[in-house]
């Protein structure tokens, strides 16, 4: 199941994708991990969809990774006593702590975490940014504000504060409870909702316990003022751009994107570009020109993974929609300016032996034309950095560890391997060759690049570079685990 792209896809799944058969077709048309949306799965569901995949993934033999994605504070309005109601442009409207029903001139807002955080000036957002008020007055228990685009109200709909910095927790005790369950049935990332300073992030972190990664989802114009600070508590970013594109100018959308996606690869972290990519497939088996275009900018643009929501979850065309992407990546790559845009965004490497090893090995595998880089990883940090630097070889990370090969699944050009940690240095560069015969990565006679850490299996020890020749031996020989010595 060696891809042909270095992007990888992300597929959620859902009503249409949940089947052992389904979820099947999927991967072999080009998912390389798949995503559990908590906002519409119970527990007992997403432990059924995780030994489904972990099932698929024993009968290919090759590591795929599981998202649990939280569903975050859902801000939302009252109810209405009389149905439906329509807003007036220039119409005062009344957001309140009162519990009785609201007509045309107030409604409850069962969140006094608004109503105190409320500034003068402060937009609201209603219904997806449908509709839009400008606090004139707040107070604790009340908020007046006026309408600058008015509509159709209704009950429960939804509520953003594009200017507000709420003093909430991005979990809720929901997100705790789901966060504990997916932790305990052996997920490998964890998408978190409502992002709005690193604090987020690290609270989520303290929950985990090691037992998954963190991908901060970048959805709210506070994430945006403090995204540095969040990018370095975060394990990776997924740039959830429908949310964002409901709180700030849509025409602003484009270019954070690609700001998120630098900032992200310079931290040698996996950025993850979702929503609405090819929404078109919902119902039609081909997508939009633009949509076409919206993929291919992705990956012109670096990203690690590109994902699908309900194009796979709830679509009648969910394969088609992974295979549309799968051939979008490919055709992209093949490109011949792809790899001058790729090159020019390279970032410098940080001052680490990490980063000039991985630096190292992608030009001298470039300037000496060999097969493939091959890194032994324990922790994953080798491959992240040499993943980094977007090599125009391919990229093969082996490891002892099958968490391991789940965590990099979403990360950019990297095929992984889990096998027995090798015995010595010798027996590594060995192997090394012999996984790259046999997955196809390198023919007999070609060189490939090694890089590890030494004392073998110590997490963050990138020090150690080799090239090797590739012999003709076409299965990589077993080994049994044992504690390498120090050389």
């Amino acid at each position: 199941m060696r891809r042909l792209r270095r992007i990888k896809i992300l597929a959620t799944l859902g009503p249409a994708s949940s089947d052992s058969a389904t979820i099947r077709k999927l991967f072999e048309a080009g998912a390389d991990i798949f995503r559990i949306n908590m906002s519409h799965t119970s527990h007992d569901k997403m432990r059924e969809l995780v030994q489904t995949i972990r099932n698929v993934e024993s009968s290919y033999g090759r590591p795929i990774g599981i998202l649990v994605d939280l569903q975050g504070p859902k801000l939302r309005l009252g109810l209405f006593g009389n149905g439906p109601i329509q807003l007036k442009n220039g119409a005062t409207f009344v957001l309140d702590s009162l519990k009785e029903p609201g007509d045309e001139n107030r409604v409850h807002l069962p969140h006094p975490e608004i109503l105190a955080a409320l500034k003068v000036g402060d937009a609201l957002l209603l219904d997806d940014g449908k509709v839009r008020l400008i606090a004139e007055e707040c107070s604790h228990d009340r908020t007046v504000t006026r309408v600058v685009i008015g509509g159709r109200m209704s009950d429960r709909k939804g509520v953003s504060l594009p200017d507000t910095d709420l003093p909430m927790s991005a979990m809720t005790n929901k997100d705790r409870a789901d966060l504990e369950a997916a932790c305990e049935t052996g997920i490998d990332w964890v998408a978190l909702s409502f992002v709005q300073r690193a604090e987020d992030v690290i609270e989520a972190k303290r929950m985990i316990r090691g037992r998954a990664a963190v991908m901060a989802k970048i959805e709210k114009p506070q994430a945006i003022d403090r995204l540095q600070d969040i990018i370095d508590a975060s394990d990776a970013l997924m740039v959830a751009r429908g949310d964002l594109g409901v709180e700030m100018p849509l025409e602003r959308v484009p270019s954070l994107q690609k700001q998120m996606t630098r900032l992200a690869r310079r931290a040698g972290k996996p950025v993850v570009i979702a929503t609405q990519m090819l929404e078109s497939m919902i119902s039609s088996p081909v997508p939009t020109r633009a949509e076409v275009s919206d993929v291919a900018t992705a990956v012109y643009e670096g990203a690690d993974a590109i994902m699908l929501s309900a194009e796979s979850a709830a679509g009648k065309f969910a394969v088609e929609a992974v295979s549309t992407m799968n051939r979008i990546g490919e055709e992209v790559e093949r490109d011949p300016t792809y790899r001058t845009v790729i090159a020019a965004q390279r970032p410098e490497p940080e001052a680490t032996a990490g980063d000039a090893i991985a630096g190292a090995a992608r030009h001298i595998a470039e300037t000496l034309d060999l097969s493939a880089i091959i890194c032994w990883t324990s922790s994953g940090s080798t491959a992240l950095r040499v993943a980094r630097e977007r090599a125009r070889v391919p990229v093969v990370a082996i490891s002892p560890n099958i968490l391991t090969g789940r965590k990099l699944s979403v990360v950019w050009g990297v095929h992984c391997v889990v096998a027995e940690d090798a015995q010595d240095q010798d027996d590594m560069i060995d192997r090394a060759g012999s996984i790259a015969f046999r997955d196809g990565f390198a023919k007999s006679g070609q060189r490939v690049i090694v890089v590890a850490g030494v004392p073998l299996g110590t997490p963050g020890t990138t020090n150690m570079v080799r090239i090797a020749y590739v012999g003709p031996t076409e299965e990589a020989p077993k080994t049994k685990k044992k504690t390498a010595e120090p050389s």
